[in-house]
């Protein structure tokens, strides 16, 4: 393969990510699946609909919390509270997530209906029996016994209703982040009634989220083996309806996931909508009937998590939930993406370095390429034997384009090269590349994780700039100058790789492929530190590789 096959197929893999990353336009995954499965007729039910009741946002968040009685909770890693008001969960911190890696105050997800960012989890009964009070955003609960959850003690709390039915809730929480909730309601009448139960996730506004295909954010479910991924502005403009027998739904952020898990072996009805508000819930099809003097119980659960591999991965074996691992958006390319996060995983848990896992997953692809590569680097050897021979055709045969490539073709036939052969390895590494990318993007374990001297969030772009001398000369450059050591390390290593290769034979070509290791050095300067040094490590191995290559290979003298 000559240097414009390498070179195009490394400019392929960044520019398509780049462009993938910075200019795709939403609107367009409206024609995909997704849009035809929305307009799918439903399966009618005499089950009620869910409403809430729009409240005005106008307090802070520390006002919204004194507003109501609370209970709190804590574990090991998560804290925050239950409003009494409408029995929610509004409240929650993450212990072991800070916001920048600079800044000590901790990742808070979930917040009172009243403010601005309000994010919360409701769950209960509805009935359509319009004579009937159950439970609303304004009720005000009772609390029975212990007044914290912790995951050694649950809470009790119950309200009772003019017609005589009592309704109860006990909430248990695990060791991470698992909410476990127990509704019963107990009837001491001669009346019998039908209830249907709910659970619903309110988001009252679009976080800050990093808008392109690469990463999913927004209204998440998998039902009945499916994953459905809908964006906020989509279920703005559409609402997005689906019954189902299994499954779960949420709203995921880049790093963290609001979660319902429906009670088990039951259909229930998922919406994803948008009335003022973003919500997610899901509703059951079938009631459960309250009979006279009698009680009716159902289990739901709910995950409020960091989106952390074992953890997620975690939860879908022991609850038996069905593809919940898929809450991590591993992307289209998820058999070879996870499979790689657990490779570096091993490594860190090896090296105790996420750094040094990347360079040890790097040195084992290029073992695995090896054989490959081998052949690939033989052919561009030749080929590159063969430059003053082409040069001396090209200039024969400069008027005559049909005898040229026949003599070409000639040519390779009797040194027996291929000179497309050396493309096949650039091709294979193309979805390893990408998968990285996806590796160092989506997950929580490499956030603000450092490698060595200056890097301290493998997830971030290199921080100094080649323009003050990588911080020696004391002045801040604008960020589109950030242009760190890895990225020229990377550029530098690509420029020597390059010159390695097959020189093309037209000089016009040449000039411009000059310029390529500069082009990438600037494209890939934002990208994941991680993913800069697997790159530029990558081109030192291939470099190696190829010199002993070059050393054994040899051609015959072309006369």
């Amino acid at each position: 393969m000559d240097s414009k096959n390498v070179i195009a197929a490394i400019a392929l893999s960044s520019a398509v990510i780049v462009l993938y990353s910075l200019f795709f336009i939403p609107d367009q995954k409206k024609i995909d699946q997704n849009l035809i499965e929305k307009k799918k007729i439903e399966k009618n039910n005499d089950a009620p609909s869910l409403e809430i009741k729009e409240t005005e946002v106008a307090i802070s968040r520390e006002e919204a919390l004194k507003q109501s009685e609370r209970i709190t909770f804590e574990n090991e890693n998560v804290f925050g509270s239950i409003s009494l008001k409408g029995a929610s969960i509004d409240d929650l911190t993450f212990k072991n997530y800070k916001i920048d890696l600079n800044d000590e105050t901790k990742v808070t997800l979930l917040g009172p209906r009243n403010i601005a960012e309000g994010y919360l989890i409701e769950s209960g009964f509805v009935t359509s029996n319009k004579n009937i009070d159950i439970p609303n955003a304004e009720t005000i609960w009772s609390i029975e016994g212990n007044k914290k959850l912790t995951k050694e003690t649950p809470i009790k709390i119950y309200w009772i209703n003019q017609q005589g039915l009592k309704f109860e809730k006990e909430i248990s929480l695990d060791d991470k982040y698992l909410f476990t909730i127990k509704q019963k309601i107990s009837n001491e009448t001669d009346k019998k009634y039908d209830f249907y139960s709910y659970g619903q996730i309110i988001r009252n506004q679009i976080p800050d989220i990093i808008d392109f295909l690469i990463l999913h954010e927004g209204l998440i479910a998998t039902l009945d083996d499916e994953l459905i991924e809908e964006d906020y502005d989509d279920i703005q403009e559409k609402k997005f309806t689906r019954t189902a027998q299994k499954g779960w739904l949420g709203i995921g952020d880049k790093y963290w996931v609001t979660s319902l898990i429906p009670p088990k072996n039951k259909e229930f009805k998922t919406t994803f909508d948008y009335k003022k508000k973003f919500r997610a819930n899901f509703i059951a099809t079938e009631p459960l009937t309250l009979n006279e003097n009698s009680s009716i119980e159902e289990e739901l659960q709910i995950i409020v998590a960091a989106k952390r591999v074992d953890v997620i991965d975690g939860y879908a074996k022991t609850l038996n939930i069905d593809k919940f691992d898929l809450v991590i958006d591993w992307g289209f390319l998820y058999f070879i993406t996870k499979p790689l996060f657990f490779g570096i995983d091993y490594f860190f848990k090896l090296l105790g370095n996420y750094g040094l896992a990347i360079i040890a997953i790097t040195i084992c692809i290029r073992l695995a390429f090896f054989p490959l590569a081998n052949f690939s680097f033989r052919s561009m050897a030749k080929m590159k034997a063969l430059q003053p021979e082409m040069v001396r055709l090209k200039e024969l045969h400069k008027n005559d384009k049909i005898k040229l490539q026949q003599e070409m073709m000639a040519l390779y036939k009797k040194e027996k090269v291929n000179p497309m052969s050396g493309c096949l390895p650039i091709l294979v590494q193309i979805p390893v590349f990408f998968a990285l990318y996806k590796v160092l993007f989506v997950t929580i374990e490499m956030r603000q994780m450092p490698f060595y001297g200056w890097i301290q969030d493998l997830s971030e772009r290199d921080p100094t700039s080649i323009f003050n001398l990588f911080g020696l000369l004391p002045y801040d450059v604008p960020s589109f100058l950030v242009i760190g050591a890895w990225p020229v390390a990377m550029g530098v290593s690509m420029w020597i790789q390059q010159k390695l290769n097959p020189a093309p034979t037209d000089a016009m070509q040449a000039k411009i492929f000059m310029f390529f290791p500069l082009f990438l050095t600037v494209i890939l300067a934002p990208f994941p530190s991680g993913l800069v040094i697997y790159w530029t490590v990558n081109n030192i191995l291939t470099m190696a590789q190829q010199v002993f290559i070059m050393k054994r290979t040899t051609v015959k003298t072309v006369t």
